[in-house]
C-alpha cells in the first residue's frame, strides 16, 4: 500500500512540474531590461524618418523640399501667397503734373504735384522708394552750406521726405512745400512736390521698396 502511494505521488509530482512552468509563464510573463548605451542614433540617410502630414502647420509648406518629402501636400496660404499684382505701387505723370496711387490696377488715389524746372527735369524711369525721412534737413543745392533744420516752418521740403531716386550724392523724391502756389508747375530742382496734407497721407501708405514710375 505504502509503495502504490510512493508511485501515485510521484505520478502527481511528474504532472504537477510539467504544468507548472507553463502556469508561471501565463502568470507572469518575463521582463526584458532593454540594454543601456551612450552611442547617439542616427537615421540612416537613406530611410529618412517622414513626419504626419497633419502634425505640420501650413506656414512650414514653403519651407519643405518636395524632392525630400514627395508625400506631403500643402495648400498654399493666401496671407502669405499674395500676388505681387496687388502690391501698392506709384505712378508719376509728368505732362499732367499728377501722381496716382495704385493696388494693382486699381486706382487709390491722385495727387496733384510740381515736377522738376527745365534744366532740372525730373527723371523718368522705374524706381523704388529708398528713403523715407520725417522732418528732414534741407541742404540747398546750390549755396554751399546753406542749411535749413527739419520742422522749420520755412524749410523747402516740408515735414515729409519719400526718396526715390539718387545718383550717389543727390536725391530726388516727394516732399512738401512752403510754397504751395508752385503745386501743378515745373517748378522744382527735379523734386515732386505736394501739398503739405498730401504728401503726409502718402507718407502713411508706401513702404520702402514701393515701385515708383515715372513718364512723360
Amino acid at each position: 500500500m505504502l509503495q502504490s502511494s510512493k508511485k501515485l505521488a510521484g505520478v502527481l509530482l511528474a504532472a504537477k512540474l510539467l504544468v507548472m512552468p507553463s502556469l508561471a509563464m501565463a502568470a507572469t510573463p518575463a521582463t526584458v531590461e532593454p540594454p543601456t548605451t551612450t552611442e547617439t542614433v542616427t537615421p540612416q540617410e537613406d530611410q529618412p524618418a517622414l513626419p504626419n502630414q497633419r502634425d505640420i502647420p501650413k506656414t512650414l509648406a514653403p519651407y519643405l523640399d518636395p524632392g525630400v518629402h514627395p508625400d506631403l501636400r500643402f495648400e498654399p496660404d493666401p496671407a502669405l501667397t499674395k500676388p505681387d499684382a496687388e502690391a501698392l505701387r506709384l505712378e508719376i505723370r509728368l505732362s499732367r503734373r499728377q501722381v496716382t496711387l495704385y493696388r494693382g490696377s486699381t486706382v487709390v488715389k491722385n495727387y496733384a504735384i510740381a515736377v522738376g524746372r527745365p534744366g532740372w527735369e525730373t527723371p523718368t524711369g522705374s524706381y523704388e522708394v529708398k528713403q523715407m525721412i520725417k522732418n528732414p534737413t534741407w541742404i540747398n543745392p546750390l549755396r554751399k552750406g546753406v542749411v535749413i533744420p527739419g520742422g522749420d516752418p520755412e524749410n523747402p521740403l516740408g515735414r515729409y521726405w519719400i526718396g526715390f531716386w539718387t545718383d550717389g550724392k543727390n536725391w530726388i523724391g516727394f516732399h512738401g512745400t512752403p510754397n504751395p502756389r508752385s503745386v501743378g508747375r515745373a517748378a522744382s530742382h527735379g523734386c515732386i512736390r505736394m501739398y503739405n496734407k498730401d504728401v503726409e497721407d502718402l507718407f502713411k501708405q508706401v513702404t520702402l521698396g514701393t515701385v515708383v514710375t515715372v513718364v512723360k
